[in-house]
């Protein structure tokens, strides 16, 4: 075996054709396996001299880690060899790429994409966030190929002359200034690629190694840009991982929990199922005259409608599922105003019992303001898009409301605060649905036949037929 000159490197047993990625210390190549099967493989080259004894260490527990791992979304290490000049990794081979040009390709992903990076990353095996050395193995859409992510998390940061190795582009502060440091730098460098597929580069993109550094080793909080506006949600997690203290950083269950993740909604090959399922039970409820509790339900299957949108790779299938959700948002928009009309009388009806409440409260001003950001939120709702602004104001409003009920003396103020408390909750509760459901339907109708399916693996036929799908009242 040998791994001079310019050219791919030779290897026994596979040809070493073009170049698909490199990083800091390693090169990937497309190969082929000369055994008759003829098997398309990718073939990850790391100079040997480019390893200090740690550094060969940290290598050989990625590998005794990838050689474990079998996971949709983390490309397997097949095999590994070595020569006098290379270490040779022998992994499978995904045609889309490796991430960081799935990213420069497209410049900017938008959320919902990057979404499904964060999700596959919430439904990858890693190890107990509990040890000082840390290892992240990158999750991709299936159809994607890591080259120098995951190595690079797992070498030293400086070398036996202080010399800054590895990624720093994706480097926790605290690794970079030689503190000492545990797994949660993996959510660093999560944060960092989040933040490069939302905004089209790192957040330290710096002119020199020396800015880079300064940058890195700054204090000041990374500000978040303004475009493309992303979802508060979405901005809530980037902040959260992106937080310089690692002891003030999203913990991994927070980050695995977190709504923006959303790993119930994650596509797979149950999503229609689980839709089927809610639709279904919708249905019923919206053929009892049940609708307050049918228009929730269908706002949940949507929920579930979505991704298996995502999933469905067949453009006939998925334009029929489409078609169906279609009826099941337009029979939702009917409920919607009917539901709506029913909410805003019994808001109505309490509009007496309101006024007692804050004649009641003339020596509570924490009380009489939050009522006032209840009216707010009421206002705000009959406007047409505000939604969000108004839920906005009724979680406001109830969050001070209900710290005001715990403290407050039994007696017909605390009956009245009680009633009203309930009363805007279900309005809170009933807007969020309107918002799920707006999004949901906007993106299903946006989904393209091109969105993910370039990326996805080929439907192993478990989504079940969409002919099942009941049609709405």
């Amino acid at each position: 075996m040998a791994g001079s000159g310019w050219g791919p490197p030779r290897l026994d047993g596979f040809i070493l054709t073009e170049r698909l990625g490199s990083g800091t210390y390693a090169t990937v190549y497309k190969a082929y396996a000369k055994k008759d099967t003829r098997e398309v493989v990718a073939i990850k080259c790391v100079a040997k001299k480019s390893l200090n004894k740690a550094s060969v260490e940290n290598l050989l527990t990625e590998i005794e880690i990838l050689k474990g791992i079998r996971h949709p979304h983390i490309v397997q290490l097949k095999d590994f060899q070595w020569d006098n000049d290379n270490i040779y990794l022998i992994m499978e081979f995904c045609a889309g790429g490796d991430l960081s040009r799935f990213i420069h390709t497209r410049r900017i992903l938008p959320e919902k994409v990057a979404r499904v990076f964060m999700q596959q990353l919430g439904k990858s095996p890693l190890p107990q966030p509990d040890t000082r050395d840390s290892f992240l193995p990158i999750p991709l859409l299936p159809g994607l190929l890591p080259t120098d992510f995951g190595f690079a998390q797992h070498m030293s940061p400086w070398d036996e002359k202080h010399v800054l190795r590895g990624s720093p582009l994706y480097m926790a502060p605290e690794m970079v200034c030689q503190r000492q440091y545990d797994a949660r730098v993996d959510l660093w460098s999560v944060g960092v690629i989040l933040y490069e597929a939302l905004f089209g580069q790192p957040p330290f993109a710096s002119r020199s190694f020396s800015e880079l550094e300064e940058k890195i080793r700054s204090n000041r909080v990374i500000e978040l840009p303004l475009r493309p506006p992303l979802s508060r949600d979405c901005r809530d997690l980037l902040q959260r991982l992106l937080e310089r203290d690692p002891s003030h950083r999203i913990s991994f269950q927070d980050f695995f929990a977190h709504p923006w993740v959303d790993l119930e909604h994650m596509p797979s090959g149950e999503s229609l199922a689980r839709a089927t399922a809610l639709v279904v039970q919708a249905v019923r409820k919206d053929q009892e005259g049940d609708f307050a509790a049918a228009l929730p339900l269908y706002c949940k299957a949507l929920d579930f409608f979505v991704p298996a949108l995502h999933y469905e790779v067949d453009a006939q299938r998925k334009e029929a599922i489409k078609a169906k959700v279609g009826q099941y948002v337009s029979r939702a928009e009917e409920l919607k105003a009917i539901v709506s009309s029913s909410n805003q009388a019994v808001l109505r009806q309490g509009t007496s019992a309101r006024d007692l409440l804050r004649e009641m409260a003339h020596d509570k001003p924490r009380l009489l303001t939050a009522l006032e950001v209840a009216s707010a939120a009421m206002a705000r709702e009959e406007e047409v898009g505000k939604e969000q602004d108004a839920l906005d104001l009724y979680q406001h409003s109830l969050g001070e409301l209900l710290l005001l009920l715990a403290a407050e003396a039994p007696g017909r103020r605390r009956e009245l605060l009680h009633t009203e408390v309930q009363n805007l909750m279900a309005r809170a509760e009933y807007l969020k649905e309107q918002i799920k459901m707006k999004e949901a339907h906007w993106e299903a109708e946006s989904l393209d036949k091109e969105s993910l399916s370039e990326s996805v693996r080929t439907c192993d036929g478990t989504l079940g037929c969409f002919c099942s799908l009941p049609a709405p009242s």
